[in-house]
């Protein structure tokens, strides 16, 4: 028993090492999708993540996972004096250095890597116009209770969506992905777009990256480090029930998920190149949306139906995210709401489509996935996610806390919350906007008080 503790720690303390590249992937994605003048403001918000989301989850979000598993409010009894609901508060033997145990420790930074997953997929769609210390609170609702409150209805054996409806969402389409993309699509809704994104007679704006390369290669890092990510979502169990399990207790192997990964990666590719006619950020992102539109099944899909699955969410990601961006008048900087949101949810309907009757929930009397418990879970993870975001991104723009203020957003977030330029060879306002028509035109030079003024009183 020993030896497997050692292994089972050992497992995630791996994968969670690696899952740091996440973080390392989208700081420089998002970084490179900005202008040049917001791009330090952009990276701190990724690193600033880390800082405020880990005490919340610390605090409050391993204890959500445990306690509100079995409906929409805990009673008062169960908060309190539940086994699980007590054994991970802070100050219990399993929240600290317990010599004796180990696993929860390793478990416990396996789930706050998604915590901070949550609040960088919604960094990416808000760049450029919001306070960063909005965003912070804002990550900090989403990585501590939002999607962990969905994870603890239907990413657990014992979950209520699993055990009544039979829901499965094996390496997190709609519980991570899902949830993320939706809560950012309900504080955009109040964030509003871009100055200068759209006209007056329906015309759409495209900002130019300040360095493409540079969010290429941040994507890169992100599909390196999926593979961690998809590992993470494994339960290994010593002793009665050893080997590689779902979060569900289901069993599965690594190879299944290598096999998945790879080919949704090559499926994605490829269809994003076509669809969006060989954009080269859309061809990445269409791998990722092609991962994505799998994950819910990526335990039981055979190789031949991921790469056609893979295919359709890509192609759907960037069908939607353009329909949203020109018809919906969404100003998502880098398809958050469409990679992750809409095709994180298409993927759990994929599941309950291609995978229905499934025996899930390992414990539980193998309840059967069907469409219905999937549709269950969507509408469920949907309502959470959107009224979430909307709702406190809304207080807070009631409080003239949620948008920079215009001078800020035109001289550029960096000189106003760093009081520099960090690319001083050239001038700050030296910006390209792109019409609608294709035509090149320099951006308005900015006629109003200095930004850091406006900061600073």
């Amino acid at each position: 028993m020993m030896g497997d503790d050692i292994f089972i720690e050992n497992y995630y303390f791996v994968t969670v090492v690696f899952m740091w590249f996440l973080h390392v992937g989208f700081m420089s994605y998002e970084a490179g999708v900005s202008r040049r003048k917001n791009v330090m403001s952009t990276a701190i918000k990724n690193i600033m993540t880390i800082a405020v989301v880990t005490p919340a989850f610390y605090y409050a979000g391993w204890w959500t996972y445990f306690c509100m598993s079995q409906g929409f409010i805990p009673t008062i009894g169960d908060a309190i004096h539940g086994g699980e609901c007590t054994m991970v508060l802070p100050w219990e033997e399993l929240s600290g250095p317990n010599i004796g145990d180990h696993v929860m420790a390793v478990f416990w930074a396996a789930f706050l890597l998604f915590s901070w997953t949550t609040g960088s997929i919604m960094s990416g769609a808000c760049i450029e116009r919001i306070r960063v210390s909005a965003y912070l609170v804002l990550a900090v609702f989403l990585g501590a209770f939002v999607w962990i409150l969905a994870a603890a209805w239907g990413w657990s054996w014992h979950g209520w969506l699993t055990v009544h409806f039979g829901f499965h969402d094996f390496a997190a389409s709609g519980v991570v992905h899902g949830v993320a993309g939706l809560f950012a699509l309900g504080v955009l809704f109040n964030l509003g777009p871009r100055v200068g994104k759209y006209d007056d007679s329906g015309g759409t704006r495209a900002f130019k990256p300040h360095n493409l390369h540079m969010t290429l290669m941040g994507l890169m890092i992100i599909f390196t480090a999926f593979y961690a990510f998809y590992a993470a979502c494994l339960a290994v169990l010593p002793g009665e029930a050893p080997g590689w399990n779902t979060i569900y207790y289901n069993p599965t192997t690594l190879g299944a998920i290598t096999y998945t990964i790879t080919i949704a990666f090559a499926a994605g590719f490829m269809s994003g190149y076509i669809c969006s006619k060989g954009d080269p950020f859309w061809t990445l992102s269409g791998g990722l949306a092609g991962v994505i539109a799998v994950s819910s099944g990526a335990d039981v899909y055979a190789p031949s139906l991921t790469y056609l699955l893979a295919f359709a969410g890509a192609a759907f990601a960037v069908w939607i995210g353009t329909w949203q961006e020109t018809k919906m008048r969404v100003d998502d900087a880098v398809g958050a709401v469409a990679v992750h949101g809409w095709t994180g949810m298409l993927g759990v309907l994929f599941m309950g489509i291609f995978a229905s009757g499934y025996p899930t929930g390992g414990f539980s009397g193998n309840v059967r996935v069907t469409i219905l418990g999937q549709l269950v879970g969507i509408a469920t993870f949907i309502a959470l996610a959107f009224l979430s975001g909307y709702i406190i991104s809304w207080l807070l723009k009631k409080g003239n806390l949620l948008r920079v203020p215009l001078e800020v957003e035109l001289e550029g977030i960096d000189l106003a919350e760093f009081g520099t330029d960090f690319y001083p060879d050239f001038a700050a306002t030296d910006e390209i906007i792109v019409e609608a028509d294709g035509t090149e035109v320099p951006a308005a030079p900015v006629l109003v008080r200095a930004a850091s003024q406006v900061i600073r009183g």
